[in-house]
């Protein structure tokens, strides 16, 4: 724990533990009144305390002499007291290592529309319910700023494989990034488009032209020119290879002052005109493009085997055809998680579940969450609390039969052997 000093530096907090000494208080507070004459020092007092530099326990001790009411408070209300002018008056800071738990409190208290109302405890449940564990196989589809993945990611501890499912130009990470995981958990993340899914189910190869574009590719082939035969195919790996130019400009800026002070302005300029793909701009967006082909192709094999061991969807989009899409590629007997911050559209997700089948123990819930303060003698409910955490569908994958069987010959009923025996006994 760190407070700050004068002039805005940070030094480390001395804790002193003060001696106990006997407190003079009122047994209610009935006669005070609230009428704000109670406090002597003004506004204007406490800012001029805080230009000389006093601290913020010698301007709470100050407050504490200059109130009139706060002797008669009661005992209670004196801590309370005291620990809300501390909280207003203290400057402290703590240094707290980054967790799934803090970055989905802060996001939910500061930025709830990134993390689509999300709230901690919601979280803690679709980890739960999705069976995260070291070593595991997961596909994660959201849209909650990366903060859902880096939750899986942290349950996982970098052991394992994690599959994230984006739609548009490439994955948002924000709040993944905030976790400070090494390399290595890195290495166990992979990427795919969503708007290729549907080729991997159909069978037929990722970024292939469909065979009526290929036709009528082949009929052009003879007007365009040749740097045109790879166009209809280039467009459908566009948005894999794109990158955001806003991340790729910080790096590139950083190579080129570096390149400026070793080499000097005029020759870098020079060598720039005669081969402008050296340039650091292009060079690190070859470099992301190369490594998000890497990554699409990682995930691409893990997802051709369909035996992945868990599903968590928490996104904007409605989750159905998300949800019957993404099963096809998750083994029997795992579990899935989808969130929606609305009823309906996961109402409308458990109906469709419950017609297609392939799925048992489907279950549909609504997060609810009370804080409570406790303490000696004065344990109670907080006035207030959340009004909603969200919806979870969860269930578990189960292998279909598709043997049907043959009604076209009926199964002969034949007596028990023991009656058959009894039967020929009294014939003969």
């Amino acid at each position: 724990m760190f407070e700050i000093a004068e002039g805005g530096n940070l030094q480390p907090k001395r804790i002193e533990v003060a001696a106990a000494e006997p407190k003079e208080a009122g047994a209610d507070n009935r006669n005070i009144i609230d009428d704000g004459k109670s406090q002597k020092l003004t506004r204007d007092d406490i800012e001029a305390l805080k230009e000389k530099g006093i601290k913020g326990q010698e301007i709470v001790q100050q407050l504490i002499e200059n109130s009139t009411t706060f002797r008669d408070k009661t005992e209670f209300a004196q801590e309370k007291y005291i620990k809300k002018k501390k909280k207003k008056y203290e400057s402290h800071i703590t240094i707290l290592r980054p967790s799934a738990r803090i970055l989905a409190m802060m996001y939910y208290a500061r930025e709830p529309g990134k993390i689509c109302q999300l709230r901690y405890d919601t979280l803690a449940q679709m980890l739960a319910l999705g069976n995260i564990h070291a070593g595991s196989k997961v596909i994660v589809m959201e849209t909650c700023a990366g903060l859902v993945l880096g939750s899986v990611m942290e349950r996982m501890g970098g052991y394992g494989s994690v599959i994230q499912i984006y739609s548009g130009t490439g994955p948002v990470r924000a709040a993944t990034d905030c976790f400070g995981f090494p390399k290595s958990f890195y290495k166990t993340l992979s990427e795919f488009p969503m708007n290729k899914v549907e080729s991997l189910i159909s069978g037929t190869p990722c970024g292939a032209v469909p065979p009526e574009l290929d036709t009528a590719q082949a009929e052009d082939e003879s007007s365009g020119p040749a740097n045109e035969k790879q166009k209809l195919a280039e467009d459908v790996d566009k948005d894999s290879s794109s990158t955001t130019e806003s991340e790729m400009t910080t790096v590139s800026n950083q190579l080129e002052k570096q390149e400026m002070e070793v080499c000097g302005e005029d020759s870098v300029n020079h060598e720039r005109a005669q081969n402008p793909e050296k340039t650091p701009f292009a060079i690190e967006k070859k470099r992301k493009q190369d490594e998000r082909k890497q990554k699409e192709s990682e995930a691409e094999i893990l997802l051709r085997d369909r035996n992945a061991d868990g599903l968590i969807i928490a996104s904007r989009f409605y989750p159905t055809p998300l949800l019957l899409t993404l099963l096809e590629f998750i083994a029997p007997s795992r579990p899935f998680v989808v969130y929606c911050q609305y009823k309906e559209p996961l109402l409308d997700c458990y109906t469709k579940l419950r017609e297609k089948g392939g799925v048992i123990n489907l279950q549909f819930s609504e997060t609810w969450l009370r804080n409570y303060q406790v303490l000696p003698d004065r344990s109670h409910p907080k006035l207030v609390m959340s009004s909603g955490g969200g919806y979870i569908l969860h269930g578990i994958t189960v292998a279909r039969d598709t043997v049907k069987p043959n009604s076209s010959r009926p199964e002969s009923i034949e007596e028990p052997a023991s009656k058959k025996l009894k039967l020929t006994e009294l014939e003969s």
